[in-house]
């Protein structure tokens, strides 16, 4: 017989196997009674983990301030915003932030946006943005994509350019739009379609057309996968969930929180200064998020079946982030500049750090890497937070994150660290929802949450939070801010 796998009560399930019994942990236990049983590739095995991070957060001109953001409301793909590509949608968010931030359009010296199905049409959002937000023509636009965490890059991005003095003043942020995803045809369809567009004679053309077989003509839909191992996020997501050992109900009780959270921050207008109310030809305007359920429940959620594993997996489409169209904006400032306008910040960057590791392992646990040198950098532990901001793409990958936050063997064996970044504490964590309920448009999430973060602690006063977004590739990003 087997050794048994842990000390808790084992079940028999024929003479030769010995199985643990079936995982019902809530939350709260995955993170403060079984954050060890979170994967590690063991003692002493700890890869070499890619880190960037922002160090000497001071320029010339003092911190890299957030001065304001707002952002769309996030709707899911194929709803109220599918008729707004990603350039009307990042147009819109960016306009207006210009207009209410009274800030004049000559002093923004870079428009730097973030975006990961770019329109064929306008590839170069950033610059898109500058037309749409009535910006000089003059003023340089560029364009980054960093997958999920594509605006934190813009954002960082922007920050750099102020500590090096490329400019005083940078409009940032990013935007997805789902519903208007380039649809592409297979490598043989577009090589016939190049062909037949040199062909020079009709005969030419009806020969090309000759070879066209009807499989040619079937679309080839856009698949959210990761090139090098070919596992969809969902997947990936899945074998985090298995390997890691989180329960369905520790997922589904995320979810639950996250659209309570959002559904009581919408009821009690905390997100009215952020949400940009958008005006459309026809029906009501549109001015909040619409995947929030007020009405979910354990026994709905409990109800849903596996999407990804449809046998054996615990990650539904009720535990999930969905598919979403949406855009944000955030306008940052030198220090020096804002104080000279005479204008209050909503926060500072204290610090930032990206990691990277091995899509084929946890592909979403970057987070439980870059956190603890931003921490670090910061000169601040956990506890010091008054909020953490952490993007939801799964239920799973957020409690895989927090149980390697509190786990002794994941800090020693994964990063070589002698205790815990720490557990989590539920009342400063995603306070106004998350990513499951709010909705996730890969390129705007970035900016949703660094100004989601950033308007709670000015409504209660506090000072430090902590930003965490995981993103395809392997990446983690973790950012610091501060408010005084």
């Amino acid at each position: 017989m087997s050794e048994p796998q842990s000390t808790a009560t084992q079940s028999t399930t024929t003479e030769d196997t010995v199985l643990p019994p079936p995982n019902d942990a809530s939350v709260d236990e995955e993170v403060r009674q079984r954050a060890d049983t979170v994967w590690t590739r063991g003692e002493g095995a700890a890869p070499a983990i890619a880190k960037v991070v922002g160090r000497g957060l001071r320029g010339k001109g003092g911190r890299v301030a957030i001065v304001d953001g707002c952002r769309t409301p996030f709707a899911k793909s194929g709803t109220v915003l599918k008729d707004l590509d990603v350039v009307d949608l990042a147009g819109i968010a960016a306009g207006e932030l210009v207009t209410r931030s009274g800030v004049d359009p000559a002093a923004i010296g870079m428009s730097i946006f973030g975006v990961v199905v770019p329109a064929l049409h306008a590839t170069n959002l950033g610059r898109e943005v500058v037309f749409r937000a009535s910006l000089p023509m003059t003023t340089p636009g560029t364009t980054v994509g960093l997958a999920c965490a594509s605006s934190n890059r813009a954002i960082t991005s922007a920050a750099e350019a102020i500590l090096t003095g490329q400019a005083d003043v940078v409009l940032a942020g990013g935007a997805e739009s789902l519903s208007n995803v380039p649809i592409q045809y297979s490598k043989s369809a577009a090589g016939k379609l190049m062909e037949f567009s040199k062909a020079r004679s009709v005969g030419q053309r009806l020969s090309v057309i000759s070879k066209v077989r009807p499989k040619d003509l079937i679309p080839v839909p856009p698949a959210i996968a990761e090139y090098t191992t070919g596992q969809t996020m969902g997947q990936s997501a899945e074998k985090m969930a298995k390997e890691n050992d989180i329960s369905r109900r520790a997922q589904d009780e995320i979810a639950l929180m996250s659209h309570q959270r959002a559904a009581a921050a919408t009821a009690e207008g905390r997100f009215d200064g952020q949400i940009v109310t958008l005006y459309p030809r026809s029906g009501e305007p549109i001015s909040a998020d619409n995947g929030v359920r007020a009405d979910s429940s354990m026994e709905a959620l409990g109800g849903l079946r596996p999407v990804f594993d449809k046998r054996y997996g615990s990650l539904t489409a009720g535990n999930s982030s969905p598919i979403t169209d949406g855009a944000s904006a955030v306008l940052l400032m030198s220090e020096e500049r804002a104080k000279a306008d005479g204008i209050e910040p909503l926060g500072y960057i204290r610090s930032f750090a990206y990691a990277s590791l091995d899509p084929g392992s946890q592909l979403l646990q970057g987070p439980a890497y870059a956190a603890p040198p931003a921490l670090d950098e910061a000169g601040l532990e956990l506890g010091d937070l008054d909020l953490v901001e952490m993007h939801e793409a799964f239920a799973a990958q957020i409690v895989s994150n927090l149980k390697a936050f509190a786990s002794p063997k994941f800090a020693r064996d994964e990063l070589g660290r002698s205790k815990p970044l720490g557990e989590i504490d539920f009342d400063r964590y995603n306070v106004n929802g998350g990513s499951i309920s709010i909705g996730h448009p890969f390129g705007a999430t970035g900016g949703r949450v660094t100004i989601q973060l950033l308007f709670e602690l000015k409504r209660r006063g506090g000072n430090l939070g902590l930003i965490t977004v995981c993103a395809a590739g392997g990446v983690g990003f973790a950012m610091v801010v501060e408010r005084e």
